[in-house]
Protein backbone atom coordinates (compact mmCIF):
# COMPACT_ATOMS: atom_id res chain seq x y z
CA UNK A 1 0.00 0.00 0.00
CA UNK A 2 2.71 2.28 1.09
CA UNK A 3 4.50 2.09 -2.63
CA UNK A 4 0.98 3.07 -4.16
CA UNK A 5 0.65 6.09 -1.89
CA UNK A 6 3.93 7.63 -2.35
CA UNK A 7 3.53 7.53 -6.22
CA UNK A 8 -0.33 9.07 -5.56
CA UNK A 9 1.59 11.93 -3.87
CA UNK A 10 4.72 12.42 -5.99
CA UNK A 11 2.32 14.21 -9.08
CA UNK A 12 -0.59 14.85 -6.11
CA UNK A 13 0.28 16.68 -3.31
CA UNK A 14 3.75 17.04 -3.67
CA UNK A 15 3.73 17.26 -7.75
CA UNK A 16 7.32 16.59 -7.86
CA UNK A 17 7.50 17.74 -12.09
CA UNK A 18 6.30 21.03 -11.42
CA UNK A 19 8.83 21.42 -8.66
CA UNK A 20 11.65 20.05 -10.93
CA UNK A 21 10.51 22.62 -14.06
CA UNK A 22 10.39 25.50 -11.19
CA UNK A 23 14.01 24.70 -10.27
CA UNK A 24 15.09 24.56 -13.98
CA UNK A 25 13.25 28.47 -14.45
CA UNK A 26 15.24 29.71 -11.46
CA UNK A 27 18.47 28.48 -12.37
CA UNK A 28 18.05 29.56 -15.69
CA UNK A 29 17.00 32.89 -14.11
CA UNK A 30 19.89 33.06 -11.28
CA UNK A 31 22.17 33.02 -14.27
CA UNK A 32 20.88 36.01 -16.66
CA UNK A 33 22.65 38.86 -16.48
CA UNK A 34 22.09 41.42 -13.65
CA UNK A 35 20.25 39.18 -11.65
CA UNK A 36 22.33 40.11 -8.66
CA UNK A 37 21.13 44.11 -9.44
CA UNK A 38 18.36 43.94 -7.25
CA UNK A 39 19.85 41.91 -4.17
CA UNK A 40 16.64 41.69 -2.43
CA UNK A 41 14.21 40.16 -5.09
CA UNK A 42 17.69 37.97 -5.78
CA UNK A 43 18.11 36.75 -2.19
CA UNK A 44 13.91 35.74 -2.55
CA UNK A 45 14.61 34.13 -5.78
CA UNK A 46 17.38 31.72 -4.03
CA UNK A 47 15.25 31.53 -0.87
CA UNK A 48 12.29 29.79 -2.54
CA UNK A 49 14.58 27.58 -4.83
CA UNK A 50 16.02 26.37 -1.66
CA UNK A 51 13.21 25.52 -0.29
CA UNK A 52 11.70 23.75 -3.47
CA UNK A 53 15.06 21.69 -3.91
CA UNK A 54 15.14 20.27 -0.48
CA UNK A 55 11.58 19.19 -1.05
CA UNK A 56 13.23 17.69 -4.90
CA UNK A 57 15.97 16.31 -2.79
CA UNK A 58 14.38 14.92 -0.38
CA UNK A 59 12.27 12.92 -2.97
CA UNK A 60 14.90 11.50 -4.96
CA UNK A 61 16.15 9.73 -1.95
CA UNK A 62 12.73 8.52 -0.66
CA UNK A 63 12.44 7.02 -4.39
CA UNK A 64 15.46 5.64 -4.73
CA UNK A 65 15.14 3.81 -1.18
CA UNK A 66 11.05 2.78 -2.65
CA UNK A 67 13.52 0.54 -5.24
CA UNK A 68 15.54 -1.15 -3.18
CA UNK A 69 12.50 -1.87 -0.90
CA UNK A 70 10.60 -3.15 -4.20
CA UNK A 71 13.82 -5.36 -4.64
CA UNK A 72 13.68 -6.20 -0.84
CA UNK A 73 9.97 -7.42 -0.90
CA UNK A 74 10.57 -9.27 -4.07
CA UNK A 75 13.68 -11.82 -1.94
CA UNK A 76 11.40 -11.78 1.30
CA UNK A 77 8.92 -13.98 -1.00
CA UNK A 78 11.32 -16.43 -0.35
CA UNK A 79 13.25 -15.84 3.01
CA UNK A 80 11.29 -15.25 5.96
CA UNK A 81 14.61 -13.45 7.54
CA UNK A 82 14.62 -10.75 4.89
CA UNK A 83 10.61 -10.86 5.41
CA UNK A 84 11.36 -9.40 9.00
CA UNK A 85 13.86 -7.01 7.92
CA UNK A 86 11.54 -5.71 5.59
CA UNK A 87 8.63 -5.09 7.94
CA UNK A 88 11.22 -3.05 9.84
CA UNK A 89 12.80 -1.22 6.91
CA UNK A 90 9.29 -0.47 5.78
CA UNK A 91 7.69 1.10 9.15
CA UNK A 92 10.94 3.02 9.53
CA UNK A 93 10.05 4.67 5.31
CA UNK A 94 6.61 5.05 6.12
CA UNK A 95 7.41 7.01 9.67
CA UNK A 96 9.93 9.36 7.76
CA UNK A 97 8.13 10.01 4.92
CA UNK A 98 4.63 10.69 6.39
CA UNK A 99 6.66 13.66 8.12
CA UNK A 100 7.97 14.86 4.79
CA UNK A 101 4.61 14.79 3.30
CA UNK A 102 3.67 17.19 6.10
CA UNK A 103 6.37 19.59 5.70
CA UNK A 104 5.51 19.95 2.13
CA UNK A 105 1.67 21.08 3.01
CA UNK A 106 3.80 23.71 5.22
CA UNK A 107 4.35 26.42 1.89
CA UNK A 108 3.77 29.41 3.73
CA UNK A 109 6.43 32.29 3.05
CA UNK A 110 7.00 32.35 6.80
CA UNK A 111 6.51 28.51 7.97
CA UNK A 112 10.48 27.30 7.40
CA UNK A 113 11.22 30.12 9.76
CA UNK A 114 12.72 29.59 13.49
CA UNK A 115 10.34 30.01 15.81
CA UNK A 116 9.76 32.95 18.99
CA UNK A 117 7.79 31.91 21.43
CA UNK A 118 6.08 33.62 24.46
CA UNK A 119 4.18 32.21 27.20
CA UNK A 120 2.12 34.73 29.72
CA UNK A 121 -0.22 33.30 32.84
CA UNK A 122 -3.70 34.14 33.12
CA UNK A 123 -5.80 35.67 36.15
CA UNK A 124 -4.89 33.78 39.15
CA UNK A 125 -2.12 34.42 40.69
CA UNK A 126 0.67 31.23 41.69
CA UNK A 127 -1.93 28.52 39.84
CA UNK A 128 -1.59 30.69 36.39
CA UNK A 129 1.44 31.01 36.92
CA UNK A 130 2.77 27.29 37.49
CA UNK A 131 0.37 26.43 34.61
CA UNK A 132 2.60 28.84 32.21
CA UNK A 133 6.07 26.93 33.70
CA UNK A 134 4.78 23.49 32.82
CA UNK A 135 3.80 25.10 29.04
CA UNK A 136 7.19 25.95 29.15
CA UNK A 137 8.70 22.57 29.73
CA UNK A 138 6.04 20.77 27.46
CA UNK A 139 7.66 23.05 24.45
CA UNK A 140 11.09 22.84 25.69
CA UNK A 141 10.73 18.31 25.40
CA UNK A 142 8.96 19.08 22.15
CA UNK A 143 11.99 21.05 20.93
CA UNK A 144 14.47 17.90 22.09
CA UNK A 145 12.09 15.08 20.86
CA UNK A 146 12.56 16.93 17.18
CA UNK A 147 16.04 17.59 17.54
CA UNK A 148 15.67 21.04 17.39
CA UNK A 149 17.58 23.96 19.50
CA UNK A 150 15.59 25.92 22.72
CA UNK A 151 17.20 29.02 23.18
CA UNK A 152 15.91 30.72 26.73
CA UNK A 153 15.49 34.51 25.46
CA UNK A 154 14.23 35.79 28.86
CA UNK A 155 12.37 34.90 31.56
CA UNK A 156 10.54 36.47 34.65
CA UNK A 157 9.95 33.96 37.86
CA UNK A 158 6.64 34.32 39.64
CA UNK A 159 6.95 35.43 43.29
CA UNK A 160 6.14 31.96 44.92
CA UNK A 161 6.03 29.51 42.13
CA UNK A 162 5.74 29.46 38.42
CA UNK A 163 6.74 32.28 36.00
CA UNK A 164 5.39 35.67 34.90
CA UNK A 165 6.06 35.40 31.93
CA UNK A 166 8.94 33.08 29.60
CA UNK A 167 10.13 33.74 25.72
CA UNK A 168 12.41 31.68 24.03
CA UNK A 169 13.06 30.58 20.45
CA UNK A 170 12.91 26.98 18.80
CA UNK A 171 15.36 26.73 15.67
CA UNK A 172 14.42 24.41 13.33
CA UNK A 173 13.26 23.42 10.11
CA UNK A 174 9.47 24.44 9.88
CA UNK A 175 9.79 25.14 12.93
CA UNK A 176 7.26 27.88 13.05
CA UNK A 177 5.16 26.50 10.51
CA UNK A 178 4.72 23.39 13.39
CA UNK A 179 4.85 25.65 16.62
CA UNK A 180 1.85 28.37 14.87
CA UNK A 181 -0.50 25.86 15.82
CA UNK A 182 -0.08 26.35 19.23
CA UNK A 183 -1.38 30.38 18.99
CA UNK A 184 -4.01 30.78 21.56
CA UNK A 185 -5.08 30.28 25.08
CA UNK A 186 -4.71 26.74 27.16
CA UNK A 187 -6.56 25.82 29.76
CA UNK A 188 -6.04 23.66 32.31
CA UNK A 189 -8.48 21.69 34.99
CA UNK A 190 -6.58 20.32 38.34
CA UNK A 191 -6.69 19.79 41.90
CA UNK A 192 -4.25 22.59 42.86
CA UNK A 193 -1.11 21.50 44.56
CA UNK A 194 -1.55 25.05 46.19
CA UNK A 195 -4.87 24.88 47.33
CA UNK A 196 -4.62 23.62 51.28
CA UNK A 197 -8.52 22.40 50.92
CA UNK A 198 -7.45 20.47 47.72
CA UNK A 199 -10.11 21.92 45.64
CA UNK A 200 -10.22 21.77 42.20
CA UNK A 201 -8.96 25.07 40.00
CA UNK A 202 -8.75 26.25 36.21
CA UNK A 203 -6.36 28.73 35.20
CA UNK A 204 -5.42 29.56 31.78
CA UNK A 205 -2.26 30.49 29.87
CA UNK A 206 -1.72 32.40 26.49
CA UNK A 207 0.89 31.02 24.11
CA UNK A 208 2.14 33.10 21.21
CA UNK A 209 3.98 32.62 18.16
CA UNK A 210 6.66 34.81 15.67
CA UNK A 211 8.52 33.95 12.91
CA UNK A 212 11.90 34.75 12.96
CA UNK A 213 12.24 38.25 11.40
CA UNK A 214 15.59 39.42 10.43
CA UNK A 215 15.52 42.58 11.90
CA UNK A 216 18.75 44.29 10.02
CA UNK A 217 17.49 45.01 7.03
CA UNK A 218 18.99 45.94 4.10
CA UNK A 219 18.27 48.94 1.38
CA UNK A 220 19.10 48.09 -1.45
CA UNK A 221 18.39 50.30 -4.56
CA UNK A 222 17.91 49.79 -7.88
CA UNK A 223 19.78 52.44 -10.27
CA UNK A 224 17.23 52.19 -12.66
CA UNK A 225 14.55 52.94 -10.14
CA UNK A 226 15.74 56.22 -9.08
CA UNK A 227 15.70 59.70 -11.63
CA UNK A 228 18.61 62.41 -10.25
CA UNK A 229 17.56 65.82 -11.36
CA UNK A 230 20.20 68.45 -10.24
CA UNK A 231 19.56 72.33 -10.53
CA UNK A 232 20.46 75.82 -9.00
CA UNK A 233 20.32 76.27 -5.44
CA UNK A 234 17.46 79.11 -4.67
CA UNK A 235 17.52 80.85 -1.28
CA UNK A 236 20.02 82.43 0.70
CA UNK A 237 23.93 80.95 0.42
CA UNK A 238 27.65 81.28 0.66
CA UNK A 239 29.80 81.46 -2.83
CA UNK A 240 29.39 78.80 -5.00
CA UNK A 241 25.87 76.99 -2.87
CA UNK A 242 23.58 79.08 -5.51
CA UNK A 243 25.49 79.86 -8.40
CA UNK A 244 26.40 76.53 -9.99
CA UNK A 245 23.50 73.45 -10.53
CA UNK A 246 24.84 71.73 -6.93
CA UNK A 247 21.38 70.92 -5.51
CA UNK A 248 20.08 67.53 -6.39
CA UNK A 249 16.63 66.17 -6.16
CA UNK A 250 16.32 61.95 -6.04
CA UNK A 251 12.87 60.73 -7.23
CA UNK A 252 12.41 56.99 -6.17
CA UNK A 253 9.72 56.03 -9.06
CA UNK A 254 8.64 52.55 -7.09
CA UNK A 255 7.08 54.69 -4.37
CA UNK A 256 6.75 58.03 -5.31
CA UNK A 257 9.60 59.60 -2.67
CA UNK A 258 11.39 62.70 -3.82
CA UNK A 259 14.01 63.98 -1.68
CA UNK A 260 16.17 66.86 -2.44
CA UNK A 261 19.35 68.52 -0.80
CA UNK A 262 20.95 71.53 -1.53
CA UNK A 263 22.99 72.99 1.57
CA UNK A 264 26.37 72.17 0.71
CA UNK A 265 28.61 72.94 -2.27
CA UNK A 266 29.33 70.00 -3.95
CA UNK A 267 26.51 68.20 -6.19
CA UNK A 268 28.17 65.06 -5.09
CA UNK A 269 28.03 65.61 -1.25
CA UNK A 270 24.31 66.92 -1.45
CA UNK A 271 23.95 63.51 -3.65
CA UNK A 272 25.04 61.31 -0.68
CA UNK A 273 23.28 63.22 1.92
CA UNK A 274 20.02 62.64 -0.55
CA UNK A 275 20.75 59.00 -0.93
CA UNK A 276 21.00 58.58 2.67
CA UNK A 277 18.04 60.17 3.42
CA UNK A 278 15.65 58.35 0.97
CA UNK A 279 17.61 55.78 2.10
CA UNK A 280 16.37 56.08 5.38
CA UNK A 281 12.96 56.97 4.23
CA UNK A 282 12.35 53.22 2.83
CA UNK A 283 13.90 51.69 5.59
CA UNK A 284 10.78 53.35 7.41
CA UNK A 285 8.47 51.80 5.44
CA UNK A 286 10.15 48.38 5.56
CA UNK A 287 9.54 49.11 9.44
CA UNK A 288 5.91 49.91 8.97
CA UNK A 289 5.31 46.68 6.56
CA UNK A 290 6.83 44.65 9.18
CA UNK A 291 4.63 46.06 12.05
CA UNK A 292 2.19 45.80 10.05
CA UNK A 293 2.65 42.06 9.40
CA UNK A 294 3.15 41.97 13.36
CA UNK A 295 -0.37 43.51 14.15
CA UNK A 296 -1.75 40.71 12.01
CA UNK A 297 -0.14 38.30 14.01
CA UNK A 298 -1.02 39.68 17.11
CA UNK A 299 -5.25 40.09 16.32
CA UNK A 300 -4.96 36.23 16.25
CA UNK A 301 -4.48 37.12 20.09
CA UNK A 302 -7.32 36.46 22.58
CA UNK A 303 -8.66 37.16 25.93
CA UNK A 304 -6.48 34.81 28.60
CA UNK A 305 -10.47 33.61 30.11
CA UNK A 306 -13.29 31.17 29.57
CA UNK A 307 -14.17 30.63 25.94
CA UNK A 308 -11.45 31.56 24.27
CA UNK A 309 -9.29 28.19 24.43
CA UNK A 310 -7.94 26.59 21.91
CA UNK A 311 -7.16 23.00 24.01
CA UNK A 312 -8.35 22.12 27.22
CA UNK A 313 -6.01 19.80 29.56
CA UNK A 314 -8.16 18.08 32.27
CA UNK A 315 -6.67 16.52 35.44
CA UNK A 316 -9.18 15.79 37.37
CA UNK A 317 -11.93 14.62 38.01
CA UNK A 318 -10.93 12.61 34.55
CA UNK A 319 -7.77 12.61 32.48
CA UNK A 320 -8.19 14.01 28.78
CA UNK A 321 -6.89 16.69 26.68
CA UNK A 322 -8.96 17.88 24.05
CA UNK A 323 -8.47 20.40 21.44
CA UNK A 324 -11.63 22.46 20.42
CA UNK A 325 -10.49 23.35 17.48
CA UNK A 326 -10.08 19.95 15.82
CA UNK A 327 -12.00 17.82 18.44
CA UNK A 328 -8.52 15.54 18.37
CA UNK A 329 -8.31 14.35 22.22
CA UNK A 330 -6.40 11.72 24.10
CA UNK A 331 -5.92 10.63 27.51
CA UNK A 332 -2.19 9.95 27.76
CA UNK A 333 -1.83 13.51 29.62
CA UNK A 334 1.78 12.76 31.08
CA UNK A 335 3.13 11.56 28.00
CA UNK A 336 1.43 15.29 26.07
CA UNK A 337 2.72 17.59 28.85
CA UNK A 338 6.07 15.95 28.23
CA UNK A 339 6.34 17.00 24.55
CA UNK A 340 4.24 14.49 22.39
CA UNK A 341 2.30 17.02 21.24
CA UNK A 342 2.96 16.43 17.43
CA UNK A 343 -0.70 14.79 16.56
CA UNK A 344 -2.12 18.06 18.48
CA UNK A 345 -0.19 20.24 15.68
CA UNK A 346 -0.29 17.89 12.89
CA UNK A 347 -4.45 17.31 13.02
CA UNK A 348 -4.80 21.58 13.04
CA UNK A 349 -2.51 21.94 10.63
CA UNK A 350 -4.00 19.12 8.17
CA UNK A 351 -7.78 20.65 8.73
Amino acid sequence: MIFQNVWMISGGVFDIPQKEKNLRDFDKKITEEGFWDNPQEARQITQKRSTISKIVEHWMTFKKELEELKTLAELAQEDDQIAVELCGAMDNFESRFERYEFETLLDAPSDPADAIVAIHPGAGGTESQDWAQMLLRMYHRWAERRGFKFTLLDLLQGDEAGIKSATFEISGDYAYGYLKAEIGVHRLVRISPFDANSRRHTSFASVFVYPEIEEDIEIDINPSDIRVDVYRSSGPGGQGVNTTDSAVRITHEPTGIVVTCQNERSQHRNRDIAMKILKARLYDIKLREMDEERRKLESSKKEIAWGSQIRSYVLHPYRLIKDHRTNEETGKVDEVLDGDIDNFIEAYLRR
